[in-house]
């Protein structure tokens, strides 16, 4: 459940950290279900997973991580998060449920190496709808939720996330957030105010998408690994192109259905008119 804690943390920080989200089974099944995947290039795709083509410095992303098998579906309405996400999403009881209570926009695993990272981005000062941090009326109505699942160590030097506590309200650009790319080869070290999120296998973070972040510099040897699922209002529609593949759809629960698929054709049928 919700607490009031969490939701005056939320409002004020922008984020919350979720120790042991899942548990120790759980992060070793995901884990083997990332290894099942074969090496693939920048484009390619395994079924219906897809690896995305980024720059090498942002390291790997598997794209459609839903799509690899039953761990992953079991992460689309997991109840660590799923009630604080449908919170601070909002819009129950308004016009934003005629077609469910959510919808999952991205959903990927990302591993990532020594020497990688990816740079300062987002913030309040952006303004963008679908990123949007908002709270009217005594509730929060955000556009975009991010649950963020830790599948390694995430420590000192491991590349952590790293976020500017309270700047999803800022009214100003961070006078270093100029100075940096998503797609350079930057990162979020040196930034003034950042702070990394450390984490532990099974901990999450949960942030709106309008908090200025990014993450360390990764210095350890070996592989940082997470899985993000993106969660936004159920009118919303995917940022890429992908869409859920038939065979997902044929065997998700009647909420996952919906969660990831809330918009069914309608008619369902062609109708004739006699």
């Amino acid at each position: 459940m919700v607490s009031e804690m969490d939701r005056y943390l939320f409002d004020l920080r922008g984020y919350l950290v979720l120790p042991k989200a899942i548990d120790g089974d759980h992060v070793a099944r995901l884990n083997a279900g990332i290894d099942e995947i074969p090496a693939m290039n920048p484009g390619d795709w395994f079924g219906y997973v897809h690896r995305e083509n980024f720059e090498a410095s942002r390291g790997i992303a598997y794209q459609q991580i839903y799509e690899a098998g039953a761990p992953f579906e079991e992460l689309i309405d997991h109840r660590a998060w799923i009630d604080h996400v449908k919170e601070f999403i909002g819009g129950e009881g308004t016009f934003d449920y005629n077609h469910g209570e959510l919808f999952i926009d991205e959903n990927f695993a990302s591993i990532r190496g020594p020497g990688g990272a990816i740079g300062l981005h987002s913030g309040g000062h952006e303004r963008v709808k679908r990123t949007q941090f908002r709270f009217d009326n005594g509730r929060f109505m955000c556009g975009q939720i991010n649950i963020l699942i830790a599948l390694t160590p995430i420590g000192p030097g491991d590349g952590a996330t790293m976020v500017i506590p309270g700047s999803h309200k800022s009214s100003f650009i961070h006078p270093q957030f100029a100075k940096q790319k998503i797609g350079d080869g930057a990162s979020v070290d040196g930034v003034e105010g950042a702070i990394e999120v450390h984490l532990e296998p099974g901990d999450a973070i949960l942030f709106v998408d309008a908090l200025s972040h990014g993450s360390a510099r990764r210095v350890n040897d070996g592989d940082r690994r997470i899985l993000v699922y993106r969660y936004g209002p159920s009118w919303g529609f995917f940022r890429f192109g992908y869409r859920p593949s038939p065979e997902l759809l044929a065997r998700l629960t009647p909420r996952r259905r919906t969660i990831v698929w809330p918009h069914e054709p309608w008619p369902r049928e062609p109708q004739v008119k006699p």
